[in-house]
């Protein structure tokens, strides 16, 4: 989460003057992350989670409010869209952007988790997947074959002046592999798409919440799993072998994989390091104005993308 929008004290009572929560006590902005500006709320009904959308298209945000309505009436820890607005809707307007208001979950976020952790973490995203099983509204991939494309266009250019010729090489190479290596007819389902240690928090070892649904779409459930090993499990040290491990033992306590699940799984990790190295790159090289942001480094995910290039994953976890 950011803040790239500032709200007065006058602007937020007014938003909550909308909603069946009471008077305002107190309001923080929450700087951590990278998409829309987040505030924690404290009303005389509790704390909750203010956001401002940003980015996201104006059409496709009530999907996402039903999304996380659904997955927190099937039993999922999530955030839940507060619909006690005066008027009967879950979404406000603030000029010409929208806003909600949300539930405020208990635990903390973990820089970076145990073992123990990445099991707690792997039983949740199967839990997921599971309470979103029967969610009907689908969404397309926002970060598909064509997004590749166009964003990687953007990029070339300042990437190989920053950060050589052999990244972009790398970048066009990796593209070029991923759309000779088509993953089709895997189980699929709901994906959250940005399971990283900021989006969970943690009461101890145990999963307490799931947060930032704002990635979420339709896809195979086994691309979630890579973007989070990527995301959670893999440090580039030597313990990654046994942390990705931990994270697929606590995923298949819940749901096993499939043989087609097993054998796409190295692609995809491929994939979801491309993904979010490329979308690293495009926040560095055209970053957005904001009062409290966050930018994070691309070459993590080169290095991420490099190390799932040069051995097969497949033998790790089956």
């Amino acid at each position: 989460m950011s803040v790239y929008t500032e709200l007065t004290r006058d602007e937020i009572i007014a938003i909550v003057g909308g909603y069946n929560l009471g008077g305002l006590h107190n309001f923080t902005n929450i700087a951590a992350g990278i998409e829309n500006s987040n505030f924690f709320i404290d009303t005389d009904r509790g704390r909750f989670v203010l956001t401002i959308f940003e980015r996201l298209d104006r059409n496709s945000i009530p999907w996402f409010m039903q999304l996380m309505h659904h997955l927190s009436h099937h039993g999922l820890p999530c955030p839940d869209v507060q619909s006690q607005r005066n008027d009967g809707a879950m979404l406000f307007d603030y000029g010409e952007k929208s806003g909600c208001i949300v539930s405020c979950l208990p635990g903390s976020i973990m820089d970076q988790l145990s073992e123990t952790q990445l099991r707690s973490a792997g039983v949740a995203l199967a839990q997921l997947h599971a309470a979103g099983e029967d969610f009907r509204p689908v969404r397309s991939n926002p970060t598909g074959a064509e997004w590749l494309d166009v964003t990687a266009n953007q990029v070339m250019a300042e990437a190989r002046n920053r950060y050589g010729d052999n990244a972009v090489a790398l970048l066009a190479e990796e593209i070029s592999w991923q759309k000779a290596h088509h993953t089709e007819g895997l189980p699929q389902g709901i994906i959250h798409g940005d399971y990283f240690c900021d989006n969970i928090l943690f009461d101890g070892d145990d999963v307490a919440g799931i947060i930032d649904f704002y990635y979420a779409h339709t896809a195979p459930w086994v691309m979630d799993i890579a973007i989070a090993i990527n995301a959670l499990a893999i440090k580039l040290g030597e313990d990654d072998t046994p942390r990705m491990m931990a994270f697929m033992e606590g995923y298949q306590r819940v749901r096993r994989l499939t043989d087609a699940e097993q054998q796409a799984l190295p692609a995809l990790l491929r994939l979801a390091a491309l993904r979010f190295w490329l979308s690293r790159l495009y926040d560095a090289i055209f970053p957005r104005d904001g009062a409290m942001t966050q930018s994070k480094d691309p070459e993590e995910y080169r290095h991420k993308l490099l190390l799932h290039r040069n051995y097969s994953a497949h033998a790790l976890f089956f």
